[in-house]
């Protein structure tokens, strides 16, 4: 078996470190496909795994891209760089999150992958809310991961969340305490929603407190960016003319002071089922007769 190995160069013994530009090699090969049991015999042969390809791709994003679980455990245990980034910045466990491989997320947090990198693009909870992948955006919130973190050109999560219409990651960022209202140039969540004309979305906002008032750098309300008399346009004309009601206020407001603690606590305030249920979101508790 022919095995691809980094050629010399001025820095010597670093062919097993970070690696070096270089086409793609078996390594790349083997990790992308899924091949774990060619990968083992290019690690045993001395392949080395931190070899980087164009972009800066290492093997083990390559494996994370693809979701290849066995790859990245055999990678991973022969030392390969878990928080390595590639050319723009991203880390295997954004790609992972990406992929919405919840099982290489969680072996490369088992790894120690780095939940919040200084990155200046797309943290890994981005990464989950553009896939539409819920269940990797609830664990990296599990992790710690920053609700808040803003992306330049896309905003916050819950910004991703909404432009790429993903319900179940909005309602996940929403239920863990992330800020409705946060804006990117003055635009909210809720744009997003009123630009995709997505209702359900707009009504799952407005329940979490969004201002249907909040106007964008443009001086435009979510309503303007609706089609007149389409179920969007409609919802968010009957919020702007409805008072919100006193419960719907209260739940808003206990939601605000917790943040994202209010899971949490909201739990340890021996309050009936009933009203606990109302406050976290949930349907309320089935009454057997």
């Amino acid at each position: 078996m022919e095995i691809t190995r980094a050629r010399p160069s001025l820095y010597g013994e670093i062919a097993h470190g970070l690696g070096f530009w270089t086409d793609r090699s078996a390594v790349h090969e083997a990790a992308a496909q899924g091949r774990a049991l060619q990968l083992q015999q290019l690690i045993e042969a001395g392949a080395a795994v931190n070899i980087v390809a164009v972009d800066s791709i290492t093997p083990l994003h390559e494996a994370c891209v693809q979701g290849q679980t066995q790859c990245v455990r055999l990678l991973l245990d022969a030392g390969a760089q878990v928080d390595a980034r590639n050319i723009d910045g991203s880390t295997p466990l954004c790609d992972a999150c990406a992929a919405g491989s919840l099982e290489c997320v969680k072996l490369l947090l088992e790894y120690g992958a780095t939940v919040n990198p200084p990155l200046f693009t797309f943290s890994p909870l981005h990464e989950a809310c553009m896939g539409g992948n819920s269940d990797c955006v609830q664990l990296m919130i599990d992790q710690g991961a920053f609700m808040e973190a803003h992306d330049c050109h896309y905003g916050t999560p819950l910004h991703v969340a909404c432009a790429r219409q993903h319900y179940g990651c909005a309602k996940v960022l929403l239920n863990a305490g992330a800020n409705v209202n946060a804006a990117k140039l003055h635009e909210t969540a809720l744009h997003h929603a009123a630009k995709t004309k997505n209702a359900d979305l707009i009504e799952l906002l407005v329940e979490f407190g969004g201002n249907v008032y909040a106007r964008d750098n443009l001086n435009k309300k979510p309503i303007q960016y609706t089609s007149l008399g389409s179920p969007s346009y409609l919802s968010l004309e009957f919020y702007e003319k409805t008072p919100l009601s006193l419960q719907q206020i209260s739940r808003v407001a206990v939601r605000r002071v917790l943040g994202n603690r209010a899971h949490e606590v909201i739990y340890k305030l021996g309050l009936p089922n009933r009203i606990i249920s109302f406050l976290s979101y949930m349907p309320p508790p089935t009454i057997e007769i």
